[in-house]
């Protein structure tokens, strides 16, 4: 299954390495955003969402991910540097991976939110760290 898949990153090399191994995998990759305006211009073609917390425009990584999330119905995963800054998680995404991310792992990331999103069975990568908010208690696992 092919998805279309936004990459919210401002380090414009990290982002073009990610936007390369996505096209590679066979997905669509609909843009890359270095910041929320640029983001949310593309949340209405974005399937799944790689989002970094620290942006260009500052820590709105977190407030991105929740828009596309709850707003236009991503799965949103998280990549970042500060995994901390998330707490508990973000109600509606998926969880986070720490960077920096090997190609392997983030191939591995990509192919568990696609999965996820068709509902297929799938278990999570190793190094992604899933958020559970089932009955409404977040608890990152």
């Amino acid at each position: 299954m092919s998805c279309r898949i936004l990459i919210v990153e401002d380090e414009i090399f990290v982002a073009s390495e990610i936007e390369q191994v996505v096209a590679e995998m066979g997905h669509d990759p609909v843009g890359i955003a270095a910041d929320k305006k640029s983001a949310l211009r593309f949340a209405g073609d974005t399937e799944v969402a790689l989002v970094d917390l620290n942006l260009r425009d500052g820590p709105t990584g977190i407030e991105i991910g929740k828009i596309l999330a709850q707003t236009h119905g991503a799965s949103v995963i998280f990549i970042t540097a500060n995994p901390a800054q998330l707490g508990t998680g973000v109600p509606g995404t998926i969880g986070v991976v720490s960077k920096p991310i090997a190609e392997r792992d983030l191939r591995d990331v990509v192919d568990y939110a696609v999965a996820r999103r068709a509902a297929a069975e799938a278990n999570p990568p190793r190094r992604l760290k899933l958020f559970d908010w089932s009955n409404d208690n977040p608890i990152a696992t």
